[in-house]
């Protein structure tokens, strides 16, 4: 069975790919970029995934442009729901794809993080495979949360510090009391 999953960044494909190849399925990634800013900090991501795709033997399809306007008209005077619709983007672009490639299933690295909400995902993952005609596989890869943290450190691999937006880097160093 073909699974594609969607990459948002090389440690947190760590647990999941390990977890799925061990289920037995055929995996392949999708690295998903338009979310990703400012573009220097996409460049780095992509190069470390690539470089960990080519140590595990995983083929991974990588989304081509930098469409960040698109994404940022998408989202301005929405920022309370930024995420609602990213999730959304993310795995339509990779159902999309999992439709092309004849995947049986699609999947998403979003899953192995405790930051994000699984309730929306799994349902808007599940929406999009009904649509696309490929079926969302849900897991539950939280539980390899500490796993991929100390496998990305072991590898002395790039760890991003936020999610990937402007707003998600500004949440995370911006301090109030510096205004």
């Amino acid at each position: 069975m073909k699974v594609l999953i969607h990459i948002c960044c090389a440690p947190c494909v760590i647990y999941p790919l390990r977890v799925l190849r061990e289920e037995g399925y055929d995996v392949m990634g999708y690295f998903y970029r338009r979310n990703i800013h400012p573009y220097r900090e996409c460049l780095r991501r992509e190069e470390t995934v690539r470089e960990y795709a080519e140590r595990e033997a995983l083929k991974v399809i990588y989304q081509e442009g930098y469409d960040m306007e698109g994404f940022l008209r998408q989202v301005v005077f929405r920022e309370s729901h930024r995420c609602s619709f990213c999730y959304h983007d993310r795995l339509e672009s990779t159902a999309s794809v999992a439709r092309h490639g004849k995947f049986d299933y699609f999947t998403s690295t979003l899953l192995q993080s405790k930051f994000q909400n699984h309730d929306l995902i799994r349902e808007t993952g599940e929406h999009l495979g009904k649509r696309y005609g490929v079926p969302f596989l849900y897991r539950d890869f939280r539980e390899g949360w500490k796993e991929g943290i100390e496998t990305s450190k072991q590898l002395d691999m790039y760890r991003q510090q936020y999610c990937g937006c402007i707003y998600s880097e500004k949440e995370r160093f911006f301090k109030k009391d510096r205004q």
